[in-house]
C-alpha cells in the first residue's frame, strides 16, 4: 500500500501580496470648493457686523430732549422732557443726562428749542431763581425777530407835560420774552402790543412803577438771528 504525500507549499517571498507600504503610496489630492470659502467669508462679516452694532449700542448715552420749547424762568422736570438715547462720545457730560434731573425739577436760564438737547448750562436750581414774569404793554408794533425766547432791552420815556414824553432810556437790558401774547375779541387796541417778559427780580419794581405811570415802553432785540 503506497503512501500519498501531501504537497509542500512554498513559502511566499516577503512583501508579495500585500498592498504597499503607508508610506509608498501616492498623496491624495487637496479638495477646495469656492462654495465654502464664500460661506465662511459671509459668517465672518456677519459677526462682525453683530459686534460693531453691539458695540455702538453700548456707547450711546440717554440724554434728555426739550418737548417743547423752554424759556428761561420755566420750572421742568422730568415728565416734560424726552428722554432719547444718542451717541455724544466725550460730549456727553455737556447735557442733561437721565438721572440728572432731581425731583423738584429745574429752573430754565436760557432758551431752549423743542426738540433739542437739553444743555447742561441751559438750567439751574430751583432756589437759584433769581427771574421773574411780568406783562408789559409795548407801544407800536415789535420787531419782526422778536418772538418766543428772544433776549430784548426794555426802554422806557416818561411822561411829561402837554402829552409829551422825555428822551428813552433802558430800563431793562437782556430780558427774555416768554410769550407774544395774541390781541384777541373785535375791539382791541392795535396800538398796544402785550408781551410777557422775564425780568430780574431787582428790576421788578422799576418795571411795575413804569407801567402805573404809563410809560411808554419798547422792546430792542438785543441780536438779530442769523436764520428767519
Amino acid at each position: 500500500m503506497s503512501t500519498v504525500q501531501a504537497p509542500r507549499r512554498t513559502p511566499k517571498a516577503p512583501g508579495l501580496g500585500r498592498g504597499r507600504p503607508d508610506s509608498e503610496r501616492a498623496p491624495r489630492s487637496f479638495w477646495f470648493d469656492p462654495r465654502f470659502a464664500i460661506g465662511v467669508g459671509l459668517v465672518i462679516v456677519s459677526v462682525l457686523g453683530v459686534v460693531g452694532v453691539v458695540t455702538a449700542a453700548d456707547s450711546s448715552v440717554l440724554v434728555y430732549a426739550a418737548r417743547s420749547a423752554l424759556v428761561p424762568g420755566d420750572r421742568v422736570t422730568a415728565s416734560d422732557l424726552d428722554a432719547r438715547s444718542v451717541r455724544l462720545g466725550s460730549l456727553g457730560a455737556q447735557y442733561l443726562r437721565d438721572g440728572d434731573v432731581p425731583q423738584e425739577g429745574f429752573v430754565v436760564t436760557r432758551p431752549v428749542s423743542a426738540g433739542e438737547l437739553v444743555p447742561s448750562s441751559a438750567v439751574g436750581e430751583v432756589a437759584g431763581a433769581v427771574g421773574a414774569s411780568v406783562v408789559v404793554g409795548v407801544n407800536g408794533e415789535l420787531a419782526r425777530s422778536i418772538s418766543e425766547g428772544s433776549i430784548v432791552d426794555l426802554w422806557n420815556a416818561k411822561e411829561t407835560d402837554n402829552n409829551l414824553f422825555g428822551p428813552p432810556s433802558v430800563l431793562v437790558d437782556s430780558a427774555t420774552v416768554v410769550r407774544v401774547i395774541a390781541k384777541d375779541g373785535v375791539i382791541v387796541d392795535r396800538t398796544v402790543q402785550s408781551v410777557e417778559l422775564l425780568v430780574p427780580r431787582t428790576k421788578i419794581a422799576a418795571v411795575l412803577e413804569a407801567i402805573a405811570n404809563a410809560d411808554a415802553l419798547s422792546l430792542v432785540p438785543t441780536s438779530i438771528p442769523a436764520k428767519g
